[in-house]
């Protein structure tokens, strides 16, 4: 049955970015379906916006399994007969040298950030068309530069951004607006889910903390970003500036990458002690 609300999908929605959108979103007067693998975590998103006076719907989906994206939209449909906004948030990050990393771990780390993210827009889309919706990709400021430890990660992120390339070119005329994102240091739990996607809540965080940006800040910005029906926003100044580096002083970018990975080292050696 089709609402008065206009409607926002976001995946990935149990922690950090996703649940954070989902909560101001929900503030902002929109029906929030909140999507992950974790029911208990998102029925408990879902009641604490409704006790704040919002509309929340928990839709478990895994975003590595097709038919469970083409039966969440399905049940999307059918408990608000549209969809105005579709996040592909949902993600993860493998982090292991190039030279230790298993078919297995990259296979995961493309399966969800790139496979997952593409059909979560393709069965988005033709509902989006009907309401001159938005699209919005999560992809990364590793998408631009080297990834030492995250090679993974970062060669799924500038896939990501690749696919939003095209579809700026496959959606004009349809009034359907695509709105790639690339967040640098923004706080959450991406760290601390291994490459099996076990979560572990002591895991050190290798990131800079001093670069770290609140998520509540950030996903401020993403809105401002998508409400504009941005092409691509960069969020967080630390990030403009290693997209600026990437792209035009690549031997100062690879040069502050190689100091990092001596900090996340520092930091492994620290975990394991």
């Amino acid at each position: 049955m089709e609402r008065s609300k206009p409607v926002v999908w976001i995946t990935g929605a149990s922690s950090g970015i996703g649940k954070e959108m989902a909560l101001q979103y929900a503030s902002k007067g929109y029906a929030v379906v909140v999507s992950a693998r974790r029911s208990e975590i998102l029925e408990a998103l879902a009641s604490k916006i409704k006790l704040d006076g919002g509309e929340a719907y928990p839709l478990v989906c895994d975003v590595m399994e097709e038919e469970s994206i083409k039966k969440a939209v399905i049940k999307i449909l059918s408990h608000y007969g549209r969809i105005d906004i579709a996040i592909a948030n949902a993600g993860c990050a493998v982090t292991n040298f190039l030279e230790h990393s298993s078919q297995q771990e990259w296979e995961r780390q493309f399966n969800i950030n790139v496979v997952g993210l593409a059909m979560t827009a393709k069965y988005a889309i033709p509902e989006l068309k009907k309401f001159n919706g938005r699209l919005v990709l999560i992809g990364s400021v590793s998408a631009f530069v080297p990834n030492p430890f995250v090679s993974a990660y970062g060669a799924s992120k500038a896939a990501v951004h690749n696919i939003g390339e095209s579809l700026q070119v496959e959606l004009r005329g349809t009034g359907v607006s695509c709105t790639t994102i690339h967040p640098g240091f923004v706080d959450s739990n991406i760290t601390r889910v291994d490459n099996s996607g076990h979560f572990n809540p002591e895991a050190p965080d290798p990131r800079p903390a001093k670069l770290m940006w609140p998520t509540d800040k950030a996903v401020k910005q993403m809105i401002t970003a998508i409400d504009k029906r941005k092409k691509v926003q960069v969020i967080t100044g630390h990030g403009k500036v290693f997209v600026f580096l990437g792209r035009f002083f690549p031997g100062i970018a690879r040069a502050m990458m190689a100091k990092q990975i001596k900090e996340i080292m520092k930091t492994q050696e620290t975990g394991n002690s």
